[in-house]
């Protein structure tokens, strides 16, 4: 017999389909997010583009909690190859409300000559489909070709459906499926666990092709076939298992040394900020030690000079500290001046409080004296400054002279 042509979906068609649904409002809206959709189409139309026998459609999907909602789903067969015959598989890719965040929900779709291999490492007697794939879900890198072509290579290696005896009065064990059929249990179909019929007592073998003949074997599996074909799915189950736990552990590391690289850099901070401050302060006492080298070279100028002279030889005891020039004996009568209007002051103070001293004159008295401490203190702020200057300019001439 030979199989029906398989017609590929018209590109242009399946994009409008896509969008129209993507861009319903209303009811009747699939409930994907927004920021989401345009990936969503395009993860469609890839695949459809890589696989034309897996068309887009929309359907009711039943949680087991009984809420009913309207999804997008992919339904029709995928490829494998098994002992050098391409076989395709039915099925239906369910897009969860959650997609493409999170994987969609695979199932084995058989027709009514096909029962589920039971146990199968991949498929559960309800048809829900379980791959490393699936498992591994990254988003937004995973994607539905990616998907197809890894469940494909794992059916290649153990098919997870075969082709059932039915009483027929034809002695050709060969049949057909047709697309029909497909087509009608794909439609709706739930993630309630599937019942199929109770298998015949003969040899099982992989189902054909949609559409095309399937072959029925007349000997059983080969005993060292299966326990090769099961070596490699317990290897290949072990090694999936220790990457999971491998990247568990190392995204668990990673995130240690995340936070610890947060600290490290908040640290680096703060001892950024700490020798900033650090080299302020050594800046101030650089200018601080140049004031008290000019000072110290000051008084040992004035040791020098007056080194062997005698206190009695002086009509005036304060002749010994005369000033070195008009700034300083103005501080020096700013200062006397300042001092004695607070002797001045304190004394008022005294007087007062014993009465000897009329409160309205001690009013004028303070007022008058104030008034000249004001003054004094000005007039010595200013001066300060004045000798300020002029012992910056002194000392950068020093500087310039011990320089040269």
């Amino acid at each position: 017999m030979v199989p029906p042509a398989v017609q590929s979906p018209d590109p242009q068609a399946t994009q409008q389909f896509l969008s129209s649904v993507l861009s319903q409002r209303g009811p009747s809206a699939v409930p994907y997010s927004e920021d989401t959709k345009w990936l969503i189409r395009q993860h469609l139309v890839a695949l459809t583009a890589a696989f034309p026998s897996l068309e887009p459609k929309t359907a009711t999907f039943t949680h087991n909690d009984g809420r009913s909602v309207n999804l997008l789903q992919a339904v029709g067969t995928i490829p494998m190859t098994y002992q050098s015959v391409t076989y395709n598989i039915p099925v239906v890719i369910w897009l969860m409300e959650s997609y493409p965040r999170h994987p969609p929900c695979v199932y084995v779709n058989p027709t009514r000559d096909m029962i589920i291999k039971r146990p199968h490492a991949h498929v559960n007697p309800s048809g829900l489909v379980s791959v490393p794939y699936l498992h591994n879900w990254i988003y937004p890198s995973s994607n539905l070709v990616d998907l197809v072509l890894s469940t494909s290579h794992l059916f290649a290696r153990d098919p997870p459906l075969y082709s059932q005896r039915r009483p027929n009065p034809n002695p050709n064990p060969n049949f057909a499926t047709s697309a029909s059929n497909l087509s009608n249990s794909s439609s709706g179909y739930h993630n309630h666990p599937h019942h199929p019929p109770p298998q015949r007592p003969y040899p099982p073998s992989p189902y054909g092709s949609v559409g095309s003949p399937a072959r029925v074997s007349s000997q059983a599996e080969d005993p060292s076939e299966v326990f090769k074909r099961n070596a490699i799915n317990k290897l290949v189950e072990t090694v999936h298992n220790d990457v999971t736990a491998l990247r568990k552990t190392r995204e668990s590391e990673m995130e240690g040394l995340f936070s610890l690289q947060g600290v490290l850099k908040q640290r680096e901070d703060h001892l950024n900020r700490g020798v900033r401050e650090m080299q302020g302060e050594i800046e101030g006492l650089e200018q601080q030690l140049q004031m008290v080298l000019m000072n110290t070279d000051i008084l040992e100028g004035w040791l020098r000079e007056n080194q062997g002279k005698k206190l009695g030889g002086l009509e005036n005891a304060e002749e010994a500290f005369d000033c070195m020039d008009v700034l300083s004996k103005q501080m020096l009568d700013c200062t006397a001046s300042d001092l004695a209007v607070e002797d001045t002051l304190y004394a008022l103070d005294k007087a007062v409080q014993v009465g000897a001293v009329p409160f309205d004159q001690y009013l004028r008295s303070v007022r008058a004296l104030s008034r000249e401490q004001f003054f004094q203190r000005a007039t010595a702020a200013k001066v300060k400054a004045a000798q300020m200057q002029a012992q910056v300019s002194n000392m950068a001439a020093r500087i310039q002279h011990y320089a040269s």
